[in-house]
């Protein structure tokens, strides 16, 4: 059974999203925000509740809304009209850019940790651990709410998928996007591990369906060279990196061509952020789990790595 929780959440870069800093940066607004995620409610509910004037309330509930935090809905009462307020997102997550890095001129890196998913849909066996223990309870999608998955350094489920949200820097270049790349560790999953169990993996940009790399196996015949000694070697222990690129020909996984979908397909114009999910499809030949390796784990030591080629 899937469970859908799709939470809405808002990462936010402190040097960029200076209204919502500022929607954040008073004890009265934290307030209102924490009562709206209980329950929807208008100008004069939350003033009761806070035992505030409702002019104060009312000022206070416009800089949330200029900051994209809360929605409000104008709807008919037994008077005239009242607002109704709610708040858009369930958890905000603050991103340094220290995971940001040029590497040269004509091509930007970012890391993305594992467990800085935006939004997921996942069934069990799934689970998640950081290098010291396991974060929640395994087989608990809901686990994958925990706060501590920031630390997540390995993350798996059996079908379902992730999605990350990484800057699209490419609005900020005088010169055209030619390829972009998706950089991580994989492995398929199953109880124990499984060197022949087949699983296809479909990366997702935007929106739009690059392609799938079946993967050959879960690997635990040897521990992985970063995997920390607590994890069993019963448990997934390695994958393997793969390198998805996207460019004006087509899409491919290491240099082998997936499909025809090219950049032009993605619209990284229209947007401010590049959506990438990764998951196994429920209608997929190989339904053979996922396995995500992060920092910490695997053999690799690296995140979810985008990069970006100007031309």
């Amino acid at each position: 059974m899937f469970m859908n929780s799709s939470p809405k959440i808002l990462v936010v870069d402190p040097h960029e999203d200076q209204d919502v800093i500022l929607g954040l940066a008073s004890e009265l607004r934290l307030n209102i925000l924490s009562l709206l995620h209980k329950k929807s409610c208008n100008i004069n509910e939350i003033a009761e509740a806070l035992s505030l004037p409702q002019s104060t309330v009312a000022t206070n509930v416009a800089t949330l809304e200029k900051a994209g935090l809360v929605h409000s809905d104008i709807v008919k009462a037994k008077k005239g009209n009242q607002k109704i307020c709610r708040a858009i997102y369930e958890e905000l997550v603050i991103r340094f850019a220290e995971d940001e890095k040029r590497v040269r001129d004509d091509l930007i890196e970012v890391e993305m940790p594992i467990g800085l998913f935006t939004s997921y849909e996942v069934s069990a066996p799934c689970g998640l651990c950081s290098a010291d223990s396991i974060i929640g309870y395994l087989d608990v999608p809901d686990s994958f709410l925990n706060p501590d998955r920031m630390k997540a350094g390995l993350l798996w489920f059996e079908q379902g998928w992730v999605e990350y949200k990484f800057p699209n820097n490419s609005l900020y270049k005088d010169r055209q996007i030619r390829k972009l790349e998706i950089s991580v560790e994989l492995s398929s999953e199953t109880p124990g591990t499984d060197k022949d169990w087949l699983s296809d993996i479909t990366l997702s940009v935007n929106n739009v369906e690059v392609g799938l790399w079946t993967s050959p196996g879960d690997f635990g015949d040897k521990r992985g060279k970063f995997t920390p000694e607590w994890w069993k070697l019963e448990g997934s222990q390695y994958g393997l990196l793969k390198n998805w690129s996207v460019s004006g020909e087509g899409s491919f996984v290491d240099g082998v061509r997936i499909s025809d979908v090219a950049l032009s397909d993605l619209a990284l114009t229209e947007h401010h952020s590049i959506k990438v999910r990764i998951g196994v499809k429920d209608g997929a030949r190989h339904v053979g789990g996922l396995n995500i390796f992060g920092r910490g784990y695997g053999n690799y030591d690296q995140a979810i790595i985008l990069r970006l080629y100007f031309g």
